[in-house]
């Protein structure tokens, strides 16, 4: 069952553009609103967006679309998208819908839904969502928006919530928390200083326009400069939506999502909470994680990248945390989806109560080098199926011996394979993923 709006992590585009266009949008809030109305008398849907430019005007043609059908609507205004789903999951919602391109810049924007759950919607439901609203398109549906008041109470749940995971004070903690003009830039800081850090506040005014913009959690050159420069203890950055977060050591190293999973399984481990002594991680994760917590006694079991797939196989295996390199982590304990400003507090937390920082918790974390090649090619054919490719795939893997790995996957939206070697130099790395890539080249590539 394909669907042609709903990607692995909602609707995504070109505010203004389809499928974000007025009348998509519109469409998309009538969709929600029968199949809410469907489930339930007198459903209530909660709505919230991250601070770009186009994020209240998406809200209010959906909410128009979603009270045209006889639901309710309560806007929390700008929040997090893993606020949205923990309002979702502990409110009165049927559903949640959060207005968001996450690390995008502020020219795109998105449309995500969680359930009650707090999960994303099934596919099935996406699905049928998506045909009600191809179908409203063809009979020319008209968008009319409606007006939408901030329920300031909303966005307190969530602090409060937050606030309440975290056992001890993180009194005199110095802190410096770049909040990528985007949905943290009021949330972070007032959370932190109330748990007793000092905070230095970067990137907290949005306007619309600046959201990632050579800040936040992909751009970590100016934390890195500013944790070194006020001799923080630490630094951390938060994505657009706040679903993610990197961290910056005393010493100016760049803790990654990788780092964050060894020192918060090891952390859950020494306290009997990491169930099956098991983390969830993708098959971007680097070798050197996996080592180390082959070390500590912890088995590493790897998904697709999405922070969806984690998720899925985290519920599978019962696991308590899992997340991918990019600072998307998820502790089960305590949330449906990675979010930043829990991680935050997480890794603060142990850091902390070990006595010490994030470079003497994450300094046996080896990271092996890493090359990634893409190749164009005429086509996507199962691997096997070309023997020139397989053998020199073949022939790599003996050759590290078990002291590397090699990854070739197809991208899922271009005609691209991607050769990724890890291995413990660099030269070596750089050698091997040529030759594959070379091979792939010469019997498939375009």
């Amino acid at each position: 069952m394909g669907k042609e709006l709903f990607g692995t992590d909602g609707i995504r585009g070109v505010a203004g553009e389809y499928p974000l266009d007025p009348q998509t949008i519109y469409a998309f809030g009538v969709a929600l609103g029968d199949d809410a109305t469907a489930a339930q008398a007198n459903p209530e849907i909660l709505i919230g967006a991250d601070t770009r430019e186009s994020g209240a005007g998406i809200a209010e043609l959906v909410a128009g679309g979603i009270r045209s059908r006889g639901a309710r609507v309560r806007y929390a205004g700008v929040i997090t998208t893993p606020g949205v789903a923990y309002l979702t999951r502990t409110g009165p919602f049927l559903a949640g819908v959060m207005i968001s391109a996450s690390h995008n810049p502020y020219q795109d924007n998105g449309i995500k839904v969680f359930g009650h759950s707090g999960f994303k919607l099934p596919d099935a439901e996406e699905h049928a969502i998506e045909q009600e609203i191809f179908r409203l398109r063809e009979d020319g549906i008209a968008p009319s928006p409606a007006s939408l008041p901030i329920d300031e109470g909303l966005d307190r749940q969530y602090l409060e919530y937050l606030a309440s995971t975290v056992p001890a004070s993180l009194d005199g903690m110095r802190l410096v928390i770049d909040c990528g003009n985007g949905a943290a830039y009021r949330l972070a800081p007032e959370l932190l200083r109330r748990l007793g850090a000092r905070v230095t506040v970067m990137c907290a005014e949005p306007n619309g326009r600046n959201i990632n913009l050579n800040c936040g959690a992909l751009h970590m050159e100016g934390l890195r400069d500013a944790v070194v420069a006020h001799s923080a203890d630490a630094g951390v950055a938060f994505d657009g939506d706040a679903d993610r977060a990197i961290f910056v050591a005393r010493s100016g190293k760049i803790v990654d999502g990788d780092a964050v999973l060894l020192a918060a399984s090891r952390a859950l481990k020494t306290a009997g909470r990491l169930t099956g002594d098991t983390v969830v991680a993708t098959v971007m994760s680097n070798l050197g994680l996996e080592k180390a917590l082959e070390r500590a006694g912890i088995r590493m079991v790897r998904t697709p990248v999405g922070d969806k797939y984690v998720l899925e196989e985290m519920v599978r295996l019962n696991a308590a945390i899992g997340g991918e390199q990019s600072g998307h982590v998820i502790f089960r304990q305590y949330a449906t989806t990675g979010d930043g400003l829990l991680t935050a507090l997480r890794v603060f937390e142990i850091a902390r109560q070990a006595g010490t920082g994030l470079d003497e918790l994450t300094a046996d974390l080896q990271v092996y080098p890493q090359k990634l090649v893409n190749v164009r090619v005429r086509e996507k054919k199962a691997l096997t199926d070309v023997p020139a490719v397989a053998r020199e795939i073949q022939r790599v893997e003996q050759e590290l011996a078990g002291a590397g790995r090699v990854l070739v996957r197809f991208s899922g939206t271009e005609p691209l394979a991607r050769v990724m070697v890890e291995g413990p130099d660099l030269a070596g790395v750089e050698n091997y993923t040529a030759r594959i890539a070379d091979a792939i080249r010469r019997e498939m590539g375009s």
